[in-house]
């Protein structure tokens, strides 16, 4: 019997369980991968919203990444929020040494809309990590950050993800149709060729860690040896159920579902019906 994939996610932390390197363990487990984390930051937030930030000292994150790869080597890797430039630049020439599938999700903006990221590390995003990134993973407004211009429709949507691949050197985008009008489509850039990921849109305000549930999904696949598409249409399915079969819990922008694709009776290793093309 081969041994489990394994995945990591390197990210910030949500104490009630919604977002950060919570979520990506909830996302991890669903995915049948053992999950690892190392954390970049402690924050204070529930679905109200951020009270507080902690970021830790850079080399404490460093002793946390060396604690990993020596021991347990991942088969793939994502980020989420990193606050600074120099938590970038050190976790950069980590993932150098360290080479594998590796998923970045730019966190730039809580959705109760708190800054998580420093002013001048938006810049350092573009020449530290997203080269080295497998499949990057921005919503609009983070996509709009990355190449500098406003998204207003697929179009738009489509010219941002190949920027982001052909300017700006990652493998693969994917910019997500959320905050886009009508169907939530998102576009997926890679080898030249667009994919589109379809589903309907649910109204409901508990949409708290969509952006890292959906990255990890992608992580977790990648460390399984699917493909980007094929890791991209899990990770669509599984988030759209998992906002679906919404919870309902807390008194703000509640979290998702992680186990959603269970209430359609999907299982683990297989993918929910969502339509792409």
């Amino acid at each position: 019997m081969s041994p489990i994939a394994s995945a990591l996610t390197i990210a910030g932390t949500d104490p009630t369980g919604g977002a950060g390197i919570q979520a990506d363990l909830k996302s991890f487990q669903e995915r049948e991968v053992y999950g690892m984390s190392v954390a970049t930051s402690i924050v204070a937030q529930n679905t109200l919203g951020v009270e507080d930030v902690h970021h830790l000292p850079v080399p404490f994150i460093e002793k946390q990444l060396h604690a990993v790869f020596h021991d347990i080597a991942p088969q793939a890797v994502k980020t989420g929020m990193i606050a600074t430039s120099e938590m970038m630049e050190m976790i950069a020439m980590e993932l150098k040494k360290n080479r594998m599938p590796y998923v970045m999700d730019p966190v730039m903006v809580a959705k109760s809309g708190h800054s998580l990221m420093e002013e001048k590390t938006r810049k350092t995003i573009q020449g530290s990590l997203l080269p080295l990134s497998t499949v990057v993973t921005p919503n609009v407004p983070e996509a709009e950050i990355l190449v500098d211009f406003p998204i207003k429709d697929q179009e738009d949507a489509k010219k941002a993800a190949k920027v982001i691949v052909e300017d700006l050197g990652a493998q693969a985008a994917v910019v997500k149709g959320g905050h886009l009008p009508g169907e939530a489509i998102d576009v997926l850039y890679e080898k030249k060729e667009y994919h589109f990921f379809k589903s309907p849109r649910t109204e409901t305000k508990h949409t708290h860690g969509t952006g890292c549930t959906f990255s990890a999904v992608i992580t977790a696949e990648l460390a399984k040896g699917k493909s980007i598409p094929e890791a991209v249409k899990i990770g669509k399915d599984f988030i759209t159920a998992a906002i679906h079969y919404t919870l309902g819990v807390g008194r703000g922008n509640g979290p998702t579902n992680h186990w959603g694709l269970r209430l359609q009776g999907v299982p683990n290793n297989a993918t929910g019906g969502n339509d792409n093309e």
